[in-house]
């Protein structure tokens, strides 16, 4: 590397990595130290195009990597079932991510190495690595709270993949189409009105797949301590550690360990 050309682009750190959580609402991105899972420096955060698709989500991606000067493997989540880093649904981003081959797709606007992931997986991971203690053992279900419900199955600590249990029906619609925390601010919902929701849909949940723990991340997991307390099932409930932080933590792991589902 010339040191014209370092000038602007910071070399990567050893045990450094770069992760970027695509969302409904923003797309983040931040340099991790995984030895602490903390950020380095700030976070980046950038509105999600509207539509959301494949060419203006990836534009968005590569600009956060080039402001940030990153050169090294970064780890990219997106709201969507990834197999074989093909997109298989498409949950709050445009219906034409699906059946796009996301390596392919970002390989035009990235000229690093990158690993693209479901977002709520990516948060599940760095909750086993950095979290509390209750999700590294036995049947654990972590769900992200935000535009809509993200899940993620970890048994002992590993993950099984793409798990879409915001779509579950409960009642008489979707999971996150009553329970999201987009929902609530779009219904002005109060907090007990709305924790009464997440309880009905934790309550089904429990019923069919009686875990050990439910872990909250997203945003919302924040202010747990406001709505926590107004959930009854038998399951312990906790707030996810990383809160909000999760999903970026969990892409630069995915990037550094070069896990691709």
């Amino acid at each position: 590397m010339t040191a014209q050309h370092s000038q602007h682009q910071a070399p990567h750190h050893e045990g450094h990595s770069f992760g970027i959580d695509v969302g409904g609402s923003g797309i983040k991105g931040a340099e991790v130290d995984l030895a602490t899972g903390e950020f380095v420096g700030d976070r980046l955060k950038i509105a999600t195009p509207k539509p959301a698709t494949p060419e203006a989500v990836a534009e968005v991606i590569a600009q956060i990597v080039a402001e940030k000067g990153w050169n090294g493997p970064v780890g990219i989540t997106l709201p969507a079932v990834i197999k074989n880093q093909v997109v298989r649904s498409a949950a709050n981003i445009d219906k034409s991510w699906i059946g796009i081959n996301a390596q392919e797709l970002l390989s035009q606007f990235l000229d690093t190495p990158f690993t693209v992931l479901n977002d709520a997986d990516a948060a599940g991971l760095a909750e086993v690595a950095y979290g509390d203690d209750i999700v590294r053992t036995g049947p654990v279900i972590f769900l992200t709270l935000g535009t809509g419900i993200g899940s993620a199955f970890l048994l002992d600590g590993q993950l099984f993949p793409n798990t879409e249990i915001g779509h579950l029906i409960v009642g008489e619609q979707e999971a996150e189409h009553q329970a999201s925390s987009a929902v609530k601010d779009r219904e002005a919902l109060k907090t007990k009105q709305w924790a009464k929701r997440v309880n009905r849909v934790l309550y089904e949940y429990e019923a069919l797949f009686n875990p050990s723990a439910f872990v909250i991340g997203g945003g919302i997991s924040r202010k747990f301590d406001k709505w926590g307390e107004h959930l009854s099932i038998e399951t312990p409930v906790v707030a996810a550690q990383l809160r909000n932080r999760a999903g970026i933590v969990g892409a630069a792991m995915a990037a550094k360990e070069g896990i691709r589902p």
